[in-house]
C-alpha cells in the first residue's frame, strides 16, 4: 500500500451561518487520479480551494506528508507540491504567455530575469500540450482555450506533486481533451496525485481511479469509479432520477419561414471569410467546429464587438448597420459570452446589480426603483434556481455554475429576441444543464431565435434543429437532420470531408 501524500479528516467549511462543507474525510496517494462530483453549490470548489491553501477550514484537519495541520495557507500549500489550474483563470491579461507560466516562479541567471530561457522552456510546455503558442503574445490576445492551456503550463513548471483540475476541460475540442489527458496520465505515471472536478461524466469514467460525490456540502460517496455507472454518479450527485436531458426537438415546421436574422458575406480581416447564416424564430442554429475555427469571433462582429470588413445584417428583413453592444441590444440581439468573468460579469457586484446592469434604465425613475429591480432579480433567481445566499451576495462568491445562471438572467432581463450564446453550459453541472436546456427550448417556444456556440458535440447535437460546421474562418457544410451527428461534424470541422463551397447536408 502506497502511503497517502494527502490526508483530510473532518474538513468543515461554513461562510458566516452557511455551511459549505461538513465532515469530509478523504486520502489521496501518488500516482492516482480522485474525481471529484456534485451540482453546483455542492463544495467541490471550496474543498479544493481548503487544499490549495486558499481557504481556511472551520474544522477538521489536514495531513501533508504526514504533517498535521488545521490549516494551509498558499505558500505553504505551494512548498509541498500542491498546484491548482482554476475554474476561472488566475492569469494576467496584460502579462505575455511566458511571463504568466513563470508568475511567481521565475528564471534567473546572474540575478537578472533570464527572459530567453523561460521564452524557451514555454515554448516547449506548449508543444508538449501540442499548442502552437507563440510565448509572447499578450493573454489578453488568446481564446478561451489557449488560456487554459496555459494555465496547464503553468502547473507543468513548478513540478508538483499534488495537481488540482478544476474543470480543465469545458472549452477544449475533443482533441484537446485527449492531449491534456495524455499529460495528465504522464504525470500520473511520475507518481503526481490529480484531483479532477468535471461534470462530464464519461471523462471522469475514462479517467479517475477514485471518485468522491459530494451533495449540499456532505459526503455521499467515496469508492472505485469502476463500482458506479454514468447513471448512478448522476442520480447520487442529484438525490434523484434525471428524465431526459435534452428537451424534444420541435418539427422543422414550427419554426417562421422568415430569417429574424440574416447574415450575408460577413468579413473579419484574416479570420472570417465570407460568412452566410441565418437563424429562424422557435429555431436554435448551432455552430460546430474546432477551437479557432471562427465560431466565437462571428457572434462577436455580428455583436459589435468587433468592427467587419464586409458584408451586411438583416433583422426581420431590414438592414442594419450595428457598430457596438448597445446597438445590438437596441435590436434585440444579446450575447453571453464565453468568457463570462472576464466579459459578461462584474465581479465587484452583488447578484442583483449584475442582473439589472444592461436594463437598469428600465428601474429609473428619477431615482433607481430598488424594490422592483429586487422583485425582478428575485424572478430569475427562482426561474433559473441561483444559489446564493441573498440577492446582495457577491457574484465572485458564488460557485460557476450560478454565476453562469446569473450572467443568463442578465441577458433575459433586456428581453431579447434573438439570442448568441457561446458556450452556454460552462462549468454547468448536468441537473443545470437540463435547466439550461429547457430555457432556452422555452425561449424557442416564446418565439425567440437562438444561435448556439459549444465545443461539447452531444451538447450540439442534442439541442440545435440545424448545425452550421465553422473550419478557418469559413461555414463548412449545413447540417440537417439525422446528419447532425458527430461523424459529419468532426468530418468537416478537421477537413477530411469538405465541398467547393457550402452545401446543405440531410433534410
Amino acid at each position: 500500500m502506497r502511503e497517502p501524500i494527502l490526508r483530510l479528516e473532518g474538513i468543515g467549511k461554513a461562510f458566516g451561518p452557511v455551511q459549505v462543507l461538513e465532515d469530509i474525510s478523504l486520502s489521496l496517494v501518488p500516482g492516482e487520479v480522485l474525481g471529484i462530483l456534485g451540482e453546483n453549490g455542492a463544495g467541490k470548489s471550496t474543498l479544493l480551494k481548503i487544499v490549495s491553501g486558499i481557504y481556511t477550514p472551520s474544522a477538521g484537519t489536514i495531513h501533508l506528508d504526514s504533517e498535521a495541520l488545521s490549516a494551509l495557507d498558499p505558500i505553504t500549500a505551494r512548498r509541498h507540491g500542491v498546484a491548482m489550474i482554476p475554474q476561472e483563470f488566475n492569469l494576467v491579461s496584460t502579462l505575455r504567455v511566458y511571463e504568466n507560466v513563470f508568475l511567481g516562479q521565475e528564471l534567473r541567471r546572474g540575478g537578472l530575469l533570464d527572459h530567453g530561457a523561460m521564452r524557451q522552456r514555454t515554448r516547449e510546455l506548449l508543444a508538449s500540450l501540442e499548442v502552437a503558442l507563440d510565448p509572447d503574445l499578450p493573454i489578453e490576445r488568446l481564446s478561451v482555450a489557449e488560456k487554459q492551456m496555459v494555465e496547464v503550463a503553468r502547473v507543468l513548471v513548478n513540478e508538483a506533486r499534488i495537481v488540482i483540475l478544476d474543470e480543465p476541460t469545458t472549452v477544449l475540442t475533443d482533441r484537446e481533451v485527449a492531449v491534456l489527458f495524455k499529460v495528465v496520465r504522464t504525470l500520473v505515471a511520475r507518481g503526481v496525485a490529480v484531483m479532477f472536478i468535471s461534470h462530464k461524466l464519461k471523462e471522469v469514467k475514462e479517467l479517475c481511479d477514485r471518485l468522491l460525490i459530494l451533495r449540499d456540502g456532505q459526503q455521499v460517496e467515496l469508492c472505485e469509479v469502476g463500482e458506479l455507472s454514468e447513471e448512478d454518479m448522476a442520480r447520487k450527485m442529484v438525490g434523484r432520477e434525471l428524465s431526459q436531458v435534452y428537451p424534444d426537438k420541435p418539427p422543422a415546421a414550427a419554426h417562421e419561414a422568415s430569417p429574424a436574422l440574416q447574415v450575408r458575406g460577413l468579413s473579419l480581416k484574416d479570420v472570417l471569410y465570407d460568412i452566410d447564416l441565418e437563424v429562424h424564430r422557435g429555431e436554435v442554429l448551432g455552430l460546430a467546429g474546432l477551437v479557432g475555427a471562427g465560431r466565437t469571433e462571428i457572434a462577436e462582429t455580428i455583436m459589435g464587438l468587433r468592427r467587419r470588413d464586409g458584408g451586411a445584417l438583416h433583422i426581420d428583413g431590414k438592414a442594419v448597420d450595428i457598430r457596438s453592444p448597445n446597438e445590438a441590444h437596441a435590436h434585440g440581439l444579446a450575447y453571453l459570452s464565453e468568457d463570462r468573468q472576464g466579459k459578461g460579469l462584474q465581479l465587484s457586484f452583488n447578484v442583483m446589480q449584475n442582473i439589472t446592469s444592461l436594463s437598469l434604465k428600465r428601474y429609473v425613475r428619477g431615482l433607481i426603483r430598488h424594490a422592483a429591480e429586487r422583485r425582478q432579480a428575485e424572478h430569475y433567481q427562482q426561474r433559473l434556481s441561483i444559489k446564493a445566499a441573498n440577492l446582495g451576495a457577491p457574484v465572485s462568491k458564488l460557485s460557476g455554475g450560478n454565476q453562469q445562471k446569473v450572467y443568463f438572467s442578465k441577458l433575459l432581463d433586456i428581453e431579447p429576441d434573438i439570442l448568441l450564446l457561446d458556450e452556454p453550459t460552462r462549468g454547468i453541472d448536468i441537473s443545470a444543464k437540463q435547466q439550461i436546456y429547457q430555457l432556452i427550448r422555452e425561449l424557442t417556444e416564446q418565439g425567440k431565435a437562438v444561435i448556439v456556440i459549444s465545443s461539447e458535440l452531444e451538447e450540439i447535437i442534442g439541442m440545435s434543429d440545424r448545425v452550421l460546421v465553422v473550419r478557418e474562418g469559413r461555414i463548412a457544410v449545413e447540417l440537417n437532420g439525422d446528419d447532425i451527428n458527430e461523424e459529419q461534424i468532426m468530418l468537416y470541422a478537421a477537413g477530411a470531408r469538405q465541398h467547393a463551397n457550402c452545401e446543405r447536408v440531410g433534410t
